[in-house]
């Protein structure tokens, strides 16, 4: 069965944390915030860390996460931290949905010294993945990548979730490098490469996303989620009609997604996550 969440757009922190008590009432299984630092957007920008500690101690059920982390521009071993105190403080519902971040960001545009290439972006992302990955096993471990070399760290306490929190990443399809790093983890936020990669995927694109998956990802290594992003359509029947043939092709979330306009107000989301999900 598909699972749906929503993303809290803008609002004032505290507008923020209540709507994912509200999508927790009205059946919605994920709520996430988003991660950038200066977009240059109107409405308040708050970071995301806060925001979900806070909607953790508030809620008991929905999975938290924000799309995406832009890991590329955070220490990975505080990212591992936040994550553990996250994780422990919801009860094991952190995800970490993870990507190379957006370049127009003043973070990485406005700072002197950040690696602002793609290329240098994405080894960037790999060395942090990995690092994450045995911060998040509890033993003492050592790392030399590309741009990232750590000596004798240890992260206790393990995190709730077992054996990581888990990783979503978004995979540029169909670039083999991209889509190679996501199936190495528990999750993909899948977008198309290239001049495509703002199109909302429809059903023939997840299916063949899907097998690419199911081909290229060891067929031992656990649960895996396929995750979409959008708006729905307004009208019940046919968002249900959308979200089953999504489904069918493999996609296994769906989070509403609106990150502009009218409908990324307060009382728009609101009144939106009051309408509920589209299952029968």
């Amino acid at each position: 069965m598909m699972k749906f969440g929503i993303v809290g757009t803008f609002g004032t922190v505290d507008q923020l944390v209540d709507l994912a008590v509200q999508a927790e009432d009205a059946g919605w299984d994920g709520y996430f915030t988003w991660d950038a630092v200066d977009l240059g957007v109107e409405g308040d920008v708050w970071d995301p860390w806060a925001v979900l500690a806070a909607a953790a101690v508030r809620t008991s059920r929905v999975t938290l996460g924000a799309l995406v982390f832009a890991l590329p521009r955070r220490r990975p071993w505080v990212v591992a931290r936040q994550a553990l105190t996250v994780d422990h403080l919801s009860g094991g519902r952190l995800v970490i949905p993870a990507g190379l971040g957006v370049p127009i960001d003043r973070a990485f545009a406005g700072v002197a010294g950040e690696l602002t290439s793609t290329r240098e972006r994405a080894e960037l992302l790999d060395d942090h993945l990995a690092i994450l990955d045995l911060a998040f096993s509890g033993e003492k471990f050592s790392y030399s990548g590309t741009h990232h070399q750590v000596t004798d760290l240890q992260f206790q306490p393990r995190p709730v979730q077992r054996p990581r929190v888990p990783i979503w990443v978004v995979g540029a399809y169909p670039s083999e490098r991209s889509m190679g790093r996501a199936v190495r983890y528990d999750g993909l936020v899948p977008q198309l490469r290239g001049d495509r990669a703002m199109e909302h995927l429809g059903p023939a694109e997840v299916a063949e996303i899907a097998a690419w998956v199911r081909e290229h990802r060891e067929a031992d290594a656990g649960p895996y989620e396929i995750v979409l992003q959008g708006v729905l359509p307004e009208d019940p029947a046919e968002a249900q009609d959308h979200t089953d043939a999504l489904a069918e092709a493999g996609a296994t979330w769906f989070i509403e997604s609106r990150w502009e306009g009218p409908g990324s107000t307060y009382d728009a989301l609101a009144a939106r996550i009051r309408q509920g999900v589209p299952r029968g």
